[in-house]
Parts: C-alpha cells; structure tokens; sequence
C-alpha cells in the first residue's frame, strides 16, 4: 500500500503520537518523583503506625517505583535512539530542535537513582529480601538501559551528557547499597551470618589410638570422664557502658538468632537473665523495643549497609555528585534552549535528589546506630557539633495494640454501608476486620503485671523454659481454681481464647461500677485490652498463634450470638446483652451435649465460665483473670516462629513480639541449648 494511502488509515496521527510521548514521559518523571517522597516520608513510619492506610500507600508508591521507573527507561530509550539517528542525517541548523530529547535523556541515570531508593525502605515485605537475586537481576538491566542511554545522548550538543556521568555514579552506588541490604537481610544469608564456627569437639579416633597403643604394650587403662566446668555469666556483659542503647544493640547482636530459628546457649541465657532481673517493668520494655528497632532497620532498610564506614564514604561520594550537578547545570547549560516545563521537572530532579540525600544523612546521624557508635568510642553527641543532632525523640514502634470484640460485631455496631457490593466482591469478611479493628495504649500498668508475673514465675520454678508449656493452668492451680481448668486443659488452644473472651466480655460489663477499686480495676482493664488484643490476633492473624481451626470457631461463635440476639431482641446496648446472656443457665447442661460437636461455637462454653467466675470475689476474680490472660498471651508469643515475628514489624510491631522477645531474655523459651560443655575423656594407666 503507498505511503499517502497508509496516512489515511492512521488511526492516531504523528503529531498527537509526538505530543503523548512527550507528555507521557513528563508524567512519568513526576510521578516517579512522587513515588520517592512517599517511599522516604512513610519507610520509617510505618515502623510505628500499624494504620492500614499507611501501609497501602507505602505498598503502592513501592510497587509504582519499579514500574514508572522502568516505563520511563523504555520511553527514553526510543527517545535517545530518534536523537542518535537524527545526528547522522540532518545537519547541525536542524540538530538545535533535538535540545528536547537531549534533556530527556539527562533524566534517565535519575531514574537509576530511584531504583536505588530511599534508606529507609529497601523490602517492602520479607519475601523482598528473598528475591534479593530476582532485584539484583532487574536492576542491573535498568542500569545498562540507563548506561546505553548515556552512551546514546553522547555527541550532545551540550554538556548535559556529560553531568549524567555524575548521577549515573551516584544511582549505581544508590543501588548497590539496596541490592547488598536485600542480600544480607536475606534468611539464609542471616542465618548463615549468625553460625558461629564449627565445633567438630574432642578427637575421638585419636583418643580411641591411644587407648589400644595403651592396652596392645600390656597396659591396664581405664577411661575417667572429666566435665568442662561450665562457663560463669558475666553479669556486666551488656551494662559496662551504662548506656542503655549499647545495651539493647549487645543483646540484639546475640538474640537476633531467634528471628531466623537458632538456639541460644546456656551462658547467653545466663547472662541476659542477670542484666534483666535488676530492671524495673519500663526499662525492660524500652531495652526490647530498641532491639526489635535494631531488627527492624536490619530487615527493611538500608541501615546494615549506610552504617559502616564504607556506606558513610559512599554516601558522603554520592552527595558530592550530586552537589556538582546543579552547579555545572546552571554553569554550562543554556536554558533558553528547553521548554519551560523541562526546565521545572530538571530542577525538581536535580532539587528532590539532593534534598532526600541530605536528609537522610541527618536522620543516619540521629539514628540508634550512631548512638552506639559514640558509645563504643566514650564519645557523646556533643561530638556532632550541630545541637539538632542531640537527643532526638525517637518512635521505635506503635505502642498500642490492636482491639476486636466478638460482642461488638454480634450487635452489628458498625453496619456496614453497600454490604452487597462488598460480598459481590469479596471483601467483607475484611471490612469486617478493618470496621470493627480499634487501638488502645499499651499502659506502664499493663507492663508491670506482665514483667511482674515472669518474674514471679521465674521464682517458683528452677527451669524457667517449663512455663512454655502453660496457657493459664499454671495460674489456676496457684489461686486454687481447678474448677476452671477444663477451659484450659481440657479444649483447644483457639477455643480456650474464645471461651476466655466471652468470660471476660460479660465480667467485663457486668461490673461497670468497679472503678472505686483500684486495684482490681486496673486487673479488670488489663485483662480486657489482653482479650480483645488476641481475639484480633486470632481473627486477623492466626499464623501467629498455635495451629488451630480458630476462624471456624470464630465464625460459628458470632454466628450463634447474632442468631440469639435478634431472638431475644432488638438488643443494641453490651450491657444488656450480657446481661441475656448470663441469664442463660449454661451450668445445668453442657452446651457440647446439646449442639455435639458439628458446631464449633464457644458463645455458651463462655457464659458458663463467666458464670463460674462471678462466684468469686470481685477483686480476686480479676486478679486471676489478669494472671490467666498473661500466660495465655505469653503461650502464644513462645509459640509464634520468628518468622511471623519479624513479619510483622514492618506493620508497627506487634505487642505480642514484645513479650516474646523479653520472655527470651528472661530464658521463658525453648530456644535454648543448655548443655554446659564437652563430656571430655582421659585415659588412665595403672
């Protein structure tokens, strides 16, 4: 077909092709742009805002980062291959109208530099850290798109080429950085990081040489056995310093194994219990928060890379070119030559990379990290001259925990609005979770009866790491309450957390008019907040609890409790409908003999433990509730992988992390090795 016949069957025409791709590509660059303010504004956030909407915007601007990047490499490309075919036929008048492309091209070696990203997010997720390879692969092709894309835009008319070189430099370094961080946050390359060296032990076919050379030269010998002495704790292992950051970061360095499923040894444990015990419930808390911000920085960010020598000499290079760059642009370029808006997104490039640069070397300087630097060296932040640099408020993590009440979703206290929409598309189980999900502060109170009960634990048992096993019978037994053991020993572990939360709910509101006692309101709060926070757990995150059929329980649960409220309805208020539903004699005759064992409803199991419970004295009936609660939480923390655990950092840290990680240093674990040493073997002549 001729060429004029084809023109008439263009669909799109060349001018409105030209003008997209010059608009396409613009939009490109600033969205890119903006993906990298979000990346570097909410990275460190979410480290202590569990809220879902940070979480989705962050996904979404780490998601589009790759995307627009790579889209706006593929446009450039084409762009830059148009220039270098217009150099080799048109005559240096008509090159003048190619300034646009040229400046498109300078953009390129800045998309590198996103790809590197900010530091303080490299994983958005774990699995990023396992797919460091796959990240490695992919940035590498982006790389040689930008180089080819330098190599193309060479024979410019203006120097512009020449100062890609320096952001090209400062984006390889960039993204050095983010592939070795993903590599060495890596599981397997962590684990294998933490091994200590090889211990092949005595040399028992020498030993076995020497015993027959002994008894064939007409010997008599026999073997004595001779144990190692064990090795004493070192009780000022991790307080030779006094400063408390020092000390979080020795025994994060120790007990970081747990996140990837190694054992502790028996002088470990020793030695952490010793520097434990003499803290208060606060201090023990704040310790373990800034070890889980230590795992935190290891797992999702740049932090294991930037904070070393090296990474401050790279950062320092990369931040020098980057400081050339708008020198030589404003010196060398001529910028009547570029439309207006060019010139803008050049300048926000050039302004944006500069600015996250020196921004995030400020926040390096103010970091836990540097901390314990000066530390190590008996340096203060007197030493950083700049008084911003002193002292800085830090937020490790969320401080709060997550509340779910199965009453509150029973009486539909939040309807849900388009409901058949939602079903259609099937998210209303988790606007479910989403609508009826609240926070509460984890109090200084709550702290205390937690840290207060290991350690009163500790004192009645020789070896702490037996408590693992207990899920509230221990407690029960103490307080003389076998009556309620079967909500324990006798049901599942999901199940016990259920009937325990229906309990507690109905005690709950049943006693309204407790706050003139102090005490006893302080175990009726507490034990609340503890409810709800693993009724949320099991509902929302049942991986982290023991394996269970819970979310079936939990739905047949909210099932009957709604059936039994609208028959004994309209019931809208907590207090009345706990009040039905203890008028409901659940003691005369078992619930499982009535409904067998097809449905897994807790609701009546519940009120026939609440009706137990309020048998009691009040203030005794909440203090055992409190101790209840807390090895039932505690149950579940030692049972958790760290894996789970170190997941769920990246989405403001969970409060059940924190109990398991002061229950390790405390030796309440199974990760220990608690063999003392060699069984080594002499032989004996006579």
């Amino acid at each position: 077909m001729p060429a004029d016949h084809r023109k008439l069957f263009q669909v799109v025409p060349n001018e409105v092709k030209n003008m997209w791709n010059e608009s396409a590509l613009r939009g490109l660059i600033i969205i890119s742009i903006a993906s990298q303010i979000t990346l570097f504004l909410l990275g460190n956030v979410r480290k202590y805002n569990p809220r879902t909407r940070v979480r989705m915007a962050l996904w979404f601007a780490y998601l589009l980062a790759y995307a627009v990047a790579s889209a706006a490499l593929g446009v450039i490309t084409r762009t830059a291959l148009d220039v270098c075919n217009t150099y080799t036929s048109h005559s240096l008048s008509q090159l003048q109208k190619l300034d646009t492309s040229e400046i498109m091209s300078f953009w390129a070696p800045f998309l590198l530099l996103h790809l590197g990203g900010p530091d303080a997010i490299t994983a958005f997720a774990l699995e990023d850290n396992e797919l460091s390879l796959r990240h490695f692969v992919e940035i590498a092709f982006q790389s040689g798109v930008a180089l080819y894309i330098l190599l193309l835009s060479w024979p410019g008319c203006s120097d512009l080429p020449q100062l890609s070189i320096l952001v090209y430099l400062a984006g390889f370094i960039k993204c050095a950085e983010r592939i070795l961080a993903l590599r060495l946050a890596n599981t397997e390359n962590l684990r294998d990081s933490m091994l200590g060296p090889p211990d092949p032990g005595p040399n028992y076919p020498k030993f076995l040489e020497c015993l027959h050379l002994k008894t064939s030269q007409g010997f008599i010998a026999n073997i004595e056995e001779v144990h190692e002495s064990p090795i004493a704790a070192n009780e000022q292992a991790y307080s030779d310093r006094g400063n408390v950051i020092s000390e979080a970061y020795e025994l994060f360095q120790t007990f970081k194994r747990l996140f990837v499923d190694l054992i502790l040894t028996f002088v470990d444990r020793d030695g952490s219990q010793s520097y434990f015990l003499h803290l208060n419930s606060s201090q023990a808390f704040r310790v373990v928060e800034i070890e889980l911000g230590f795992a935190f920085d290891m797992l999702y960010t740049k932090a294991y890379v930037v904070h070393t020598f090296n990474g401050l000499m790279l950062r320092l290079t990369s931040i020098f070119f980057l400081l050339l760059v708008p020198v030589g642009f404003y010196i060398q370029c001529n910028m009547s030559n570029y439309h207006f808006i060019d010139i803008v997104i050049t300048c926000l490039l050039i302004g944006v990379a500069i600015l996250l640069d020196i921004v995030s070397l400020i926040t390096m300087l103010r970091s836990d990290w540097t901390d314990h630097w000066l530390s190590q060296r008996n340096l203060t932040r007197n030493a950083l001259i700049f008084p911003f640099l002193k002292n800085p408020t830090k937020r490790r993590w969320s401080g709060s925990v997550a509340q779910f009440n199965l009453l509150s979703v029973a009486l539909e206290e939040k309807p849900a609005i388009f409901i058949q929409i939602q079903k259609f598309i099937g998210i209303d189980n988790i606007r479910t979770q989403h609508r009826y999900k609240t926070y509460s502060q984890v109090t200084d109170k709550l702290k205390d009866l937690i840290y207060t009960q290991f350690r009163e634990l500790m004192a009645v048992n020789s070896d702490p790491k037996v408590l693992c096993t207990h899920k509230g019978s221990f407690s029960l037994r103490e307080k003389d309450c076998d009556a309620l053991l079967w909500s324990i020993t006798e049901v599942e572990f999901d199940q016990s957390i259920l009937m325990w939360h229906i309990a507690t709910s109905l005690c709950y509101y049943s006693d309204l008019g407790l706050e003139d006692e102090v005490d006893a309101n302080i175990h009726r709060k507490e034990s609340k907040h503890i409810s709800d926070y693993l009724l949320y757990l099991l509902v929302s995150y049942p991986v982290m609890l023991p394996i269970g059929i819970g979310m079936i329980r939990y739905c047949d649960t909210c099932a009957e409790a709604m059936r039994f409220f609208k028959e004994k309805g309209p019931i809208t208020e907590k207090v009345e409908a706990c009040k039905k539903l203890l008028e409901v004699d659940s003691l005369e005759v078992l619930p499982s003999k009535v409904k067998g064992d097809r449905c897994k409803s807790a609701l009546f199991d519940g009120c026939r433990l609440a009706l137990t419970l309020k048998k009691m004295e009040t203030g005794r009936m909440w203090k055992v509730m409190s101790q209840v609660w807390i090895e039932i939480l505690a149950y579940a923390a030692t049972h958790c992988r760290g894996f789970h655990h170190k997941q769920q950092l990246r989405k403001g840290g969970e409060f059940l992390t924190h109990v398991w990680l002061l229950m390790a240093h405390l030796g309440i674990t199974e990760q220990f090795q608690v063999s003392q040493g060699h069984a080594r073997a002499r032989v004996n002549v006579l």
